[in-house]
């Protein structure tokens, strides 16, 4: 007959395997009830602990990675730090990438992170290449959360989670309405992306709805494109009185691209960000976003996946957290 395997011990006990690594390992991150029961469960199928190979690792114990697509991005920087800051509370050490958007650096990173023994992943993920890094995830057996984007489309394995992006264009597009506006612009995003599809579709529901054509700018998501926009508005559609953007990037850049043509924003062009990064109330004019409450959100995923590890309850397949809109000048007056 095969020795029990910590496998056996985590199927015993309804917990994961990082779960028993960790009992094992005597990590205070561990709830009382939780650890009594593998230790229950180990002793029913006659689990023997090999310590002797067990310390070869135990430099490794305790570490998770943190994978993010866009470490530039202001808003991926806060939720990366409110994540860590989070796992540090729980005696966690983290393990931090960017990837810049290129799948085949996720692929390596993920790859090297199994390798030095993270109990969890939590991943921002590139478009392109999933298999590279999700199968070595899979096949490793660790928890793995997706957040922010979607590119693997088994919740079940992977869970996803992210701010409600279609409520957040939903809200900034009933704004516009609201100011009696009936040109109204999505811009930047990249096209074929689930999260542009995502972050514009509130937007297309509420045109629709209100019986308006739409119209899509997509661009790449950063200020140069948001500045290159503001000309290309005004040159070609003149009529469009307001800008829903796909992020705070795009926004700011149009801001600026504005300033340079002399187009007052506020006024003759109202404009709404995605995100809320800090810098939107620090312009002039100052930007009216929608909130996403990236920190907050950071914080959650962190105890979700913790939860996740040392207690095996596992999270949705697919959660959206709560947005909200908030408004500054950038939509005129009524956003003082």
């Amino acid at each position: 007959m095969a020795r029990p395997t910590i496998i056996d011990v985590a199927a015993r006990a309804g917990v994961s395997k990082s779960t028993v690594s960790l009992v094992l390992q005597n990590s205070p991150a561990v709830r009382a009830e939780t650890r009594a029961a593998v230790r229950r469960a180990m002793a029913d199928i006659g689990y023997v602990y090999n310590r002797m190979a067990a310390n070869m690792r135990s430099s490794q114990a305790g570490l998770i990675g943190l994978v993010i697509n866009d470490l530039r991005n202001p808003f991926f920087t806060e939720f990366a730090t409110s994540a860590q800051m989070t796992l540090s509370a729980r005696g966690y050490a983290t393990v931090l990438a960017n990837t810049d958007e290129d799948p085949g650096l996720q692929a390596q990173v993920v790859s090297a992170m199994i390798e030095h023994g993270v109990s969890a992943l939590i991943i921002s993920p590139t478009y392109g290449q999933e298999e590279a890094s999700f199968g070595a995830i899979a096949r490793a057996g660790i928890p793995a959360l997706q957040v922010l984007r979607k590119v693997v489309p088994d919740g079940a394995r992977f869970p996803f989670a992210a701010p409600d992006y279609a409520e957040g264009s939903r809200l900034a597009a009933r704004h516009l309405l609201g100011l009696s506006l009936d040109r109204i612009a999505f811009v930047g995003g990249l096209e074929g992306r689930g999260v542009t599809q995502q972050r514009m579709s509130g937007y297309l529901a509420e045109m629709a709805a209100a019986g308006l054509a739409p119209l899509v700018l997509p661009g790449r998501p950063g200020r140069a494109f948001g500045r290159t926009a503001a000309r290309v508005l005004a040159q070609d559609h003149p009529g469009v009185g307001g800008v829903i953007c796909f992020n705070d990037l795009v926004a700011l850049g149009l801001l600026s691209g504005c300033a340079e043509i002399g187009r007052r924003v506020g006024q003759d062009l109202r404009l709404i960000g995605f995100d809320d990064i800090e810098e939107c109330a620090q312009v002039w004019p100052a930007l009216t976003s929608v909130r996403c409450d990236i920190a907050g959100f950071g914080r959650q995923m962190a105890e979700n996946l913790l939860d996740w590890l040392e207690q095996g309850v596992q999270p949705p397949p697919e959660l959206a957290t709560p947005v909200t809109l908030i408004q500054r000048a950038s939509t005129g007056p009524e956003g003082r």
